[in-house]
């Protein structure tokens, strides 16, 4: 007995020593990780690691919290996978984050005080002379003047100032091959002219004197080009460096790249006042809603009227029907799309040269808005069918087969039994899966990104959009495939009017589910 418990406190020492052990190792993992994303001042990114893991650290290690433990791998998955994304994408709807507006202003700063420029009459000629044991010599001239270096290491960090004149020429004269081998080297060579001036390597077979393009005010924000003088300051309303006059009031271009700027309700109102973002957006809201809401009707409408004739008793091989019908379900949903690609063909699709050779018709499938959505639904009409077929076959085993012999006896037809029995006791409890299944075609981007890309465009828009386009493609095309510059922000801003709708639905999916539970 006594054995036996001491075998059981050993097993918990070391089961005890092994969990302090993991919950050690994660820690330091995670404290280098959130280290090094402050360091990249990626603070939220940061703040969330730290979050995350200290508070997963906190309920393993606790006794009293030993519950918990079972529900936090879902909520930390939550918070990770949907809360942050979420929160993080409305927080960019507020900015002006795009293509072009990305780095921090301090960042920004850091570029325009790195440029530099070429000084007029600076450019000294060179020639590389290569000795043994990997030293080189470099000779210049510069108007009938020339300087050399001493023997020095190709890798060397040290300053070399061009004092000597008329030095006499060792080794052997390198090839222009050795001279492009070495560039990157060559150009980290530190080498001062005789005025001093440092000099960089402009070309294969030239240095040249470089100066700080632009100088930074006494108030860390303005610029002055040493160039030609030119004031620039941060427009903080736009987020751009842009030059002022004497007033300090802004005028011309924009200076690229751009920072990082709040800019307030600005991009919700573009999208309801802008007139090349107004229109394509509703006319996109407005054939959302329609593809949505015409996908549930005929996937249902061909789904039940399937179900109920497989699940007739007089059909004869009623198995090999519901495993054909099934099929589409089956097979990954992009190999069905990209074969319907290929038969939609405008040029060689098998459907058009049936209709033309039946019917005499060439139907421009992607190049007439019409048809475009035309053929979207019947697509997503075949790839939708078979789910709301196998609900409805389940469903319809809870009718009472006495409901349709009572209506036998009064002579009513299968129509009438249809229209009076079977679709009224199927609508209710198929309800919050329709609700469901237009929230998923709501935004069904892998069909509308496979089969048209939103084609054809809308002409007009100031921003990549097509008449088939959705909501959430026409988000993605402005975030990832602006002409203008990926514009991120406005983006954001659709895609959280979007979170809205779809969390609509689903309020409304959550409340028919407890009325039907009632």
């Amino acid at each position: 007995m006594d054995l036996a418990i001491e075998s059981g406190q050993s097993l918990s020492a070391r089961a005890n020593w092994i969990k302090w052990s993991v919950l050690a190792l994660v820690s330091l993992l995670a404290g280098y990780a959130v280290v090094l994303m402050y360091a990249q001042n990626e603070t939220i990114f940061a703040l969330l690691t730290l979050v995350v893991v200290a508070s997963g650290v906190v309920i393993f290690a606790r006794e009293d919290t030993y519950s918990h433990r079972y529900v936090y791998p879902g909520i930390a998955a939550m918070v990770v996978f949907i809360i942050f994304p979420l929160m993080y994408t409305i927080g960019i709807a507020f900015t002006n984050y795009s293509g072009t507006n990305q780095l921090t202003f301090d960042r920004v700063q850091t570029q325009f005080l790195a440029k530099t420029y070429e000084q007029p009459n600076s450019a000294y000629q060179f020639e590389l002379y290569q000795l043994d044991n990997e030293k080189i010599q470099l000779h210049f001239e510069k108007q009938g003047e020339q300087y050399s270096t001493p023997v020095i290491d190709l890798a060397t960090h040290e300053t070399i100032t061009l004092a000597n004149k008329n030095v006499q020429k060792q080794g052997e004269k390198a090839s222009l091959r050795f001279v492009i081998k070495n560039r990157n080297a060559l150009g980290e060579l530190n080498i001062i002219s005789s005025e001093g001036h440092p000099l960089s390597m402009s070309g294969l077979r030239e240095f040249s004197a470089s100066t700080a393009l632009y100088e930074l005010q006494d108030d860390q924000v303005t610029l002055v080009s040493l160039l030609d003088g030119e004031i620039l300051k941060p427009n903080m309303d736009i987020g751009y460096y842009q030059p002022v006059d004497e007033n300090g009031a802004f005028i011309g271009r924009e200076l690229s790249p751009g920072f990082v700027v709040s800019n307030g309700w600005n991009n919700f109102t573009r999208i309801f006042l802008d007139k090349g973002i107004q229109g394509p957006f509703i006319q996109i809201f407005i054939w959302t809603l329609i593809f949505a809401g015409l996908t549930v009707l005929f996937t249902l409408a061909v789904g039940l009227v399937l179900a109920s004739i497989v699940q007739w008793d007089e059909l004869k091989g009623k198995a090999v029907y519901r495993m054909l019908l099934i099929l589409p379900y089956a097979v990954p949903a992009f190999i069905s799309i990209l074969i319907f690609k290929g038969l939609f063909n405008q040029s060689f699709g098998e459907i058009n040269q049936l209709l033309e050779g039946m019917f005499n018709l060439k139907i421009n499938w992607f190049t007439d808005p019409y048809m475009a959505k035309t053929m979207i639904l019947i697509v997503n009409t075949w790839l939708g069918y078979p789910y709301i077929m196998i609900l409805c076959m389940g469903l319809l085993k809870s009718i009472p087969s006495d409901l349709y012999e009572a209506s036998a006896i009064d002579g009513a037809g299968p129509i009438d039994n249809f229209f009076k029995i079977t679709l009224p006791l199927m609508i209710k409890p198929l309800t919050p899966l329709l609700i469901a299944s237009f929230a998923f075609n709501f935004n069904n981007f892998v069909l509308i990104q496979l089969l048209t890309n939103g084609a054809p465009d809308i002409i007009g828009s100031s921003t990549p959009a097509g008449h088939t386009d959705l909501l959430v493609s026409y988000t993605y095309r402005i975030a990832f495939e602006g002409g203008g510059g990926q514009d991120f922000g406005l983006a954001s801003a659709i895609a959280t009017l979007i979170f809205i709708v779809v969390g609509a639905l689903a309020l409304l999916n959550l409340r028919v589910s407890k009325k039907q539970q009632a």
